[in-house]
């Protein structure tokens, strides 16, 4: 807008309107500025802030450790220090389920180093150490003796035991470790060959991965299993996440998605076990979504991605919203420039979750009376504060982003009010999802579409094995064996990994 100075209107009613056409100008030039500024402050703290802020958690965390270690070289160097009597121990006690064996030191039939007397017994020390025993490669070599008859010319023999490959090296053990060092441990195969050369056997990554095709062949059928069981339930946490897929066509990688869908009823005492399914699909299109959850009747805790809306016109799935995706909006403007309205909002929020964090674990009634007691006022509030910040607030600026981001899925964001079963973000199938961005750092992509189905079905049974407390590697030697020894088809469900928990425990 360019303005005569020197021939300004004398219409009173013309100049008011010119001063209201510069205000609106300058309040969008303003939110134009203030959006380019935190674009500028979030690419200089990428580039040039503290490490600790450029640093990813894991990254970080390499860095903790050479300062522990830096700390347990001073102690060691140090002259040890009297135990106190009155002092509790500071580690936990080892496992029971671990092999133990023992080492007695005695001083024998000695006599008394003072008088010369005989000595008795008058009780034991008694402590234990950890040790560790080098995995190491073996070779099972199987034998078969033939018989022959001498009056017929008949001859017997054993039949050869079934094998997981057929002609293949690997039994069901070896199998199950290369899965977990590749989807559990995120030690990409070409990493694993190295390891087996170093033991002596040279084993190249493409016989690896074929090994890694094979195990996934007999774990399909158990993967749809696993599927069909979480989708029956009626309340599920939904994300997805990138992984680059090889496309070799165009000579470099494309965008794959893995699917993620978590149960997790412990926070309400729910009957369900815990679990995690993951689904490859080659993009993000909302039919997917739709596709997975064909039979899915219930509630869907899930973040601001538009294509779940599709579920909800059904009219059989309530989508409920993510405060955890509300409050990051908030902290990432007041991490740029320290507005009292983010922070004001930050607190707001963090309120909620104090009191959820009172009343984790408790039954669905008494979580649902408590929020309307304790929350209802709160979530109230905070939507009357949100839409007076959002008059004062620059139309095209963060600030009003992160405001019209919450008001505009209110009605999600207050589900959790009317239902005591409801969470308030989608915090556990984010915790499922950072596994694969692990896998990512070093897998670095996967080689097809049928490689990233094979990341899905791996990290399914993986993940939810954890979730049931159970160890992955012991979990997948155990069922490719049974399913390698000819598992009835019609028994899948036993092998599922908190029906496997409950048989091993009962075995025990």
């Amino acid at each position: 807008m360019q303005l005569d100075l020197n021939n300004l209107p004398s219409d009173t009613i013309l100049l008011h309107q010119l001063v209201r056409d510069m205000a609106s100008v300058v309040e969008q030039r303003a939110g134009e500025i203030e959006r380019l500024q935190l674009i500028i402050k979030q690419l200089q703290r990428t580039q040039f802030g503290r490490r600790s802020e450029r640093l990813d958690a894991d990254q970080l965390a390499l860095g903790l450790e050479d300062v522990e270690t830096d700390q347990a070289c001073a102690e060691a160097a140090q002259e040890p220090a009297a135990k106190p009597r009155d002092s509790k121990p500071r580690r936990k006690p080892l496992p029971d389920h671990l092999p133990r064996e023992e080492v007695r030191i005695d001083v024998g039939a000695a006599p008394c180093t003072c008088c010369g007397g005989a000595l008795h017994p008058i009780g034991e020390s008694v402590s234990e150490m950890l040790d560790w025993v080098p995995a190491q490669l073996r070779v099972v070599r199987i034998r078969r003796p033939k018989y022959g008859c001498r009056t017929c010319g008949t001859v017997r023999q054993a039949p050869a035991p079934e094998r997981p490959i057929a002609g293949g090296l690997a039994t069901p053990a070896l199998l199950a470790q290369v899965l977990v060092s590749k989807y559990c441990d995120h030690t990409p195969l070409y990493r694993q060959s190295q390891i087996f050369a170093r033991h002596g056997v040279e084993l190249d990554r493409s016989t690896l991965a074929g090994w890694v095709g094979s195990a996934c062949w007999w774990l399909d059928a158990l993967h749809k299993r696993l599927c069909l069981n979480v989708f029956a339930s009626d309340h599920l946490f939904a994300d997805d996440t990138p992984i680059p897929v090889l496309d070799p066509g165009r000579g470099r990688t494309k965008t794959g998605r893995l699917w993620v869908y978590a149960r997790d009823q412990r926070p309400w005492g729910g009957s369900a076990p815990p679990a995690a399914v993951y689904v490859f699909a080659p993009d993000r299109k909302a039919e997917r979504p739709a596709a997975h959850l064909a039979h899915f009747s219930g509630v869907l805790h899930v973040d601001g991605y538009a294509g779940f809306e599709r579920l909800q016109a059904r009219g059989n799935v309530v989508l409920a919203a993510c405060w955890a995706h509300t409050r990051r909006y908030f902290f990432e403007f007041f991490e740029a420039n320290g507005s009292p309205v983010a922070a004001e909002a930050l607190r707001r929020i963090g309120e909620l979750y104090a009191i959820e964090e009172r009343i984790r674990g408790q039954s669905p009634a008494h979580r649902m009376a408590q929020r309307r007691a304790l929350s209802k006022p709160l979530v109230d509030n905070l939507k009357l504060w949100l839409e007076q910040q959002r008059a004062h607030a620059p139309g095209r600026g963060k600030l009003a982003e992160a405001i019209r981001y919450a008001l505009s899925r209110w009605h999600g964001l207050t589900r959790f009010l009317h239902d005591g079963r409801i969470e308030l973000d989608t915090n556990p199938v984010e915790r499922a999802i950072r596994p694969v961005a692990l896998g990512r750092k070093n897998h670095l992509f996967a080689g097809s579409d049928g490689g990233g189905a094979r990341w899905a079905t791996l990290c399914s049974f993986i993940e939810t094995a954890k979730m049931n407390d159970v160890e992955p590697y012991a979990y997948l030697h155990d069922v490719l064996q049974r399913m390698v020894d000819g598992h009835p088809i019609n028994r899948l469900d036993e092998l599922l990994p908190w029906n496997w928990k409950s048989a091993k425990a009962v075995k025990i």
